[in-house]
């Protein structure tokens, strides 16, 4: 790798620089001898910072495809003014019963949150319900009331693995819907997920990528989503396992930034498995993606047209 595209992929793997305003934008014709780290990068470098990182950003129509209301920044407008900033033009939010046991008040209760946000903010706001299918009776009902009320998909926890047989019904009634199933997930490194000498305390029911494959065979015709590949787990050891499940997707959200992580995704999966998403970690998960060696088409693709795609398949898909 050169000088030149070394510099240009690490400003735009780092796109969340910010100022007062916003982010930076690196615009042509601003200097011909930059200092950098003490150093003055002469007119043979000027082309790597002849940039216009902003409208980079800006070019590729995204749908953020995992981000939480009322969890990390604050009420909804929190949320708006990032997807503002970054060209964000639809979240698919949720509320996720992530504190409590989830009980069937609790998880009508960030429903109703949920709900409230795609209320107030119609035209950027997907909603994505969540459950606990202990309570299955109350689960079936959730699904029943938050599908009339216009919600696309199912979002949820660690309260059981998404291949324990409790899972079943709620399965079956997001197939006869055609909505995905997104469900929180982690693998430490080490062999089948685990390694105890760095054990990150992750909860017991944690869905790792056995139980995802496990359930993927199961019911072909339903659609998973992998959560975060970002997030700081193995991702390879993820990837790599899910590679003859079409049915199971992944997003690339996440504050973690590994090098070559979503190009490899890619290779795995295919161009129309791998969905972009923040989990709330906005520049560095708009970054990841425009820093990947992949066709201005595949980005395309990983921005925007491969979820919207699933939410094709019910009808609730943007124009």
């Amino acid at each position: 790798m050169n000088r030149r595209k070394f510099v240009s992929g690490s400003l735009l793997s780092s796109a969340g620089l910010v100022t007062a305003s916003g982010l930076l934008s690196f615009v042509a014709g601003k200097s011909n001898n930059i200092s950098s780290g003490g150093q003055q990068v002469h007119n043979t470098d000027q082309a790597a910072f002849d940039f216009d990182l902003m409208k980079e950003v800006r070019k590729f129509r995204k749908i953020d495809a995992h981000i939480h209301v009322h969890l990390f920044d604050g009420p909804p407008e929190g949320n708006i003014d990032f997807a503002d900033r970054l060209g964000i033009e639809k979240m698919v939010i949720s509320r996720p019963a992530y504190e409590g046991v989830g009980t069937p008040g609790e998880f009508r209760k960030y429903n109703n949150q949920v709900l409230d946000a795609m209320k107030a903010y119609p035209d950027r706001f997907l909603g994505q319900f969540t459950l606990n299918p202990v309570f299955q009776k109350e689960s079936l009902e959730e699904i029943a009331r938050c599908v009339d009320l216009g919600m696309v998909g199912l979002k949820v926890y660690t309260q059981v693995k998404i291949n324990d047989p409790l899972f079943y019904p709620v399965i079956e009634k997001m197939i006869d819907h055609k909505m995905i199933i997104h469900m929180h997930a982690h693998t430490q490194l080490g062999v089948g997920g685990y390694r105890m000498k760095y054990d990150t305390k992750i909860r017991p029911n944690t869905s790792i990528p056995e139980d995802f494959t496990d359930i993927a065979q199961r019911y072909p015709e339903a659609m998973f989503q992998y959560a975060h590949i970002g997030g700081g787990g193995d991702w390879e050891y993820a990837c790599k396992s899910f590679v003859d499940y079409p049915n199971i997707y992944v997003d690339t959200s996440g504050s973690n930034n590994p090098e070559y992580m979503v190009d490899f995704a890619v290779q795995q999966l295919g161009e129309d498995r791998v969905f972009f998403g923040t989990d709330n970690c906005y520049y560095q998960s708009v970054g990841k993606i425009l820093a990947a060696n992949l066709s201005e088409s595949q980005k395309k693709k990983v921005f925007f047209h491969n979820y919207n795609n699933i939410l094709k398949k019910a009808g609730n898909h943007v124009d």
